[in-house]
């Protein structure tokens, strides 16, 4: 019997890991569940698969944890260091799928138990990949990438030699204003970017998708999983979302994973994994999609690439200030204090302000350092974000 955690188990990602295990109770035992605000989802789920441990980030809500386990063995938690303690319990697997910097810590714990980690949390490879990696390898465990691209690229390079890749492709939808005249952009509302065409995701991925941060933040993740060059990392439009990254060989040839956007997929793989098992996934009829599309991602539209590029050059803790301000950056976005195409200026102009002292950029990846160029970028992304509303 495998033991299961999940971190974020209340968002899509979760949800969709609960619905594959719940399809074979017998073969799994849930060890703890996590979420944040949705207190009586956390609740059903972790009375539902008798979890040891259901615990909420906000330690506000703990008293409400309690009285919806109430009667129950579910023991309730709450707070950072209740994650912390959920990523320490043994487990065989664990899915991080907390949206946000705030998944790096619990992550690093469960690879220091040498849990096997299915990450969906890219920002934990874009503001500490080095440091990921490298915790992984002294405690004998294993990253498994559960983004639907870095999925994609991590099958195609099954029984390759990495020696042999000239370049990774990845897809982006293009998100809810791909078709959009640029100039319309600036009058964007959150209501508007959080409708994505394709995927069933959350408000804050999905907006992400439209403003093509994610897409931003997994170019930087691809860099870092599979230790390539950032020149030999592209990335197209492709509306479709069927074909989810390729992966180009010296020879010429082109490696596609291609699949119906349903996260289950890249879920059921990082589960199962090494093997491959039957997934409640739709089957491609390709005669009744008939084409697939691409179109070039233009960094004018979307400046979230250029960006990426710019901090895949800077190295060092640039990922971590990237990430930070893209999210402070959303958030004010959501609360409507600035505009949709002010979200890649904020995050220009914090990169800008830490990057002019290199000290803070070049310091060692620990997660202490993290947190604190975390807490900078920031800091100066309110400020900048005052500045805007002034």
């Amino acid at each position: 019997m495998k033991r299961i955690t999940i971190f974020g188990a209340t968002g899509s990602i979760g949800q969709n890991t609960l619905d594959l295990i719940g399809r074979d109770r017998e073969a799994y035992k849930v060890v703890a569940l996590t979420g944040e605000q949705n207190i009586e989802k956390l609740a059903r789920d972790a009375i539902t698969f008798d979890a040891e441990l259901a615990v909420t980030a906000d330690p506000g809500r703990l008293e409400d944890l309690r009285q919806a386990l109430s009667g129950t063995a579910v023991q309730a938690a709450a707070g950072p260091e209740a994650l912390i303690e959920a990523a320490s319990r043994p487990a065989d697997w664990l899915m991080s799928s907390i949206v946000g910097s705030a998944g790096l810590a619990p992550g690093l714990k469960a690879l220091e138990q040498g849990t096997s980690l299915a990450l969906a949390n890219k920002e934990s490879m874009v503001c500490a990949g080095p440091l990921m990696l490298s915790t992984a390898k002294a405690h004998g465990a294993s990253i498994l990438p559960v983004d639907s691209e870095h999925s994609a690229v991590f099958q195609a390079l099954i029984g390759e030699d990495m020696s042999a890749v000239e370049r990774v492709i990845i897809t982006a939808s293009g998100g809810a204003f791909r078709d959009w005249p640029i100039e319309n952009l600036a009058n964007a509302t959150p209501e508007q970017a959080a409708t994505h065409p394709n995927w069933d995701m959350g408000q804050r991925i999905t907006i992400d998708s439209a403003s093509m941060f994610n897409k931003a933040l997994e170019l930087i993740e691809t860099r870092e999983f599979f230790e390539i060059e950032p020149a030999q990392i592209e990335a197209v439009v492709h509306p479709e979302s069927m074909i989810h990254a390729l992966v180009g060989f010296r020879d010429g040839a082109l490696m596609a994973h291609v699949g119906p956007p349903d996260m289950r997929h890249a879920i059921g793989f990082a589960l199962h994994y090494p093997e491959r098992k039957t997934l409640p996934v739709e089957r491609l009829d390709l005669v009744k999609l008939g084409q697939m599309t691409f179109r070039p991602a233009d960094e004018t539209r979307w400046p979230a690439l250029r960006l990426a590029r710019e901090v895949m050059a800077a190295g060092g803790l640039s990922g971590a200030v990237f990430n930070a301000a893209k999210e402070r950056a959303l958030d004010g976005f959501i609360e409507k204090r600035i505009g949709f195409q002010q979200i890649a200026r904020v995050v220009e102009e914090v990169l800008s302000r830490v990057s002019a002292n290199r000290g803070h950029i070049d310091a060692a990846i620990t997660l202490d350092n993290v947190i604190n160029i975390d807490h900078l970028a920031r800091t100066r992304a309110d400020e900048i974000m005052t500045e805007i509303e002034g």
